[in-house]
C-alpha cells in the first residue's frame, strides 16, 4: 500500500470514528430528554379517591365549582383585567393558618386549568417548610424550587417536571433547609417570579404557598403575584383570622376568598367541598 493510500485509509477511519461517536452522543442525548426521570407520573386513581378532579366524567359538581373560580382567574391573567394587574398569570394559593385545604385548592385549581384546550399550568410547592405537593400527587422527591434558589440547579427548565396529565407541570419543593423560607424572600426568587411571568406570559403559574400568619414571607411572596386565593374553611376559620390574613395584602392584588369543607348535602358523598369566589372588602 502506497504512503497515499495508507493517508486516505487513516483519514476514512478517523471519519467512521467521528461519525460513530455523534451518533452514539446523540442516541445518549434523545435518551436523556425522553428520560422517564423527567416525567413525574401522578397517581391518578389515588386522587380520584381522594376527591380531587380528575376528568373521567364523574364529580360534575366539583368541576363546576372550581371553573367558576377558573373562569375568574383566566380573566384576570388574560382578559381585560390583565392590564390593571402586574405579573397577573402569577397566582398565590394561601390560608390564614395552616391544614384549611389550600394544596387540595392548588391541586384542583391546576387540574381543572389543565382541562383548558389552549393554556398550560405550572403548579409549584412553594410552601418549602411543608411541602405536600409531591406527597399528593403520589410521586416520589426531586430536586425543585429549593435547590434552584440555592443555586444547586442553574436554570428554570432543571426544576421544571412535565407530568403525565397533558398541559401539566410541576415544581416541587426540593429537600427542606434551614434557610427556607428566607430564600422565599431573596432576590433570586424575585427573579424567578418575574422570568415565569415573562417568559411564559401564556401559562398560569399557581403557587402554594404557605398559610399567611405567622410566616412573614408569604407577603413578600404575595408582592411577586398578580392574584392571590385565601382558603377558608368552613366553621373553622374564624373571621378575624381571615382580616388578619388579608389586612397587609396589596390593594393592587386580584384577591379572591375559596370557601372549603363546607357540607353541601349529607346525600352526595362528595358534598364535603364547597367554593366561593368573592373580593377583598
Amino acid at each position: 500500500m502506497s504512503t497515499i493510500e495508507k493517508a486516505l485509509a487513516k483519514q476514512n477511519n478517523a471519519e467512521a470514528q467521528i461519525k460513530k461517536e455523534v451518533t452514539t452522543s446523540h442516541q445518549e442525548f434523545e435518551q436523556v430528554v425522553s428520560s422517564p426521570a423527567d416525567i413525574l407520573n401522578i397517581d391518578k386513581k389515588s386522587l380520584e379517591e381522594r376527591g380531587y378532579l380528575i376528568d373521567n366524567g364523574t364529580r360534575k359538581s366539583i368541576k363546576d365549582e372550581f371553573r367558576q373560580i377558573k373562569r375568574k382567574l383566566l380573566n384576570n391573567a388574560f382578559g381585560a383585567a390583565s392590564k390593571t394587574l402586574d405579573n397577573s398569570n402569577l397566582v398565590m394559593v394561601s390560608s390564614s393558618k395552616p391544614n384549611e385545604g389550600k394544596t387540595f385548592v392548588s391541586i384542583n385549581l391546576a387540574l381543572s386549568i389543565a382541562l383548558e384546550q389552549d393554556k398550560t399550568v405550572l403548579l409549584i410547592d412553594a410552601d418549602v417548610l411543608r411541602p405536600s405537593i409531591n406527597r399528593e400527587l403520589g410521586v416520589g422527591n426531586v430536586p425543585g424550587l429549593i435547590e434552584y434558589l440555592l443555586g444547586e440547579k442553574e436554570t428554570i427548565a432543571d426544576i421544571i417536571y412535565n407530568t403525565n396529565i397533558d398541559k401539566l407541570k410541576v415544581i416541587p419543593a426540593g429537600e427542606p433547609h434551614h434557610l427556607s423560607n428566607e430564600l422565599l424572600a431573596s432576590d433570586k426568587m424575585e427573579s424567578l417570579a418575574k422570568e415565569l411571568a415573562e417568559r411564559y406570559p401564556d401559562r398560569i403559574v399557581i403557587f402554594d404557598c404557605p398559610p399567611l400568619i405567622g410566616v412573614t414571607e408569604t407577603l413578600v411572596l404575595a408582592n411577586l403575584m398578580g392574584q392571590a386565593i385565601v382558603v377558608v374553611e368552613e366553621s373553622k376559620t374564624q373571621l378575624s383570622d381571615i382580616q388578619k390574613a388579608t389586612e397587609n395584602l396589596s390593594d393592587d392584588l386580584a384577591l379572591g376568598i375559596v370557601l372549603n369543607k363546607a357540607i353541601k348535602s349529607h346525600k352526595d358523598m362528595y358534598g364535603y367541598y364547597g367554593y366561593g369566589y368573592g373580593s377583598k372588602a
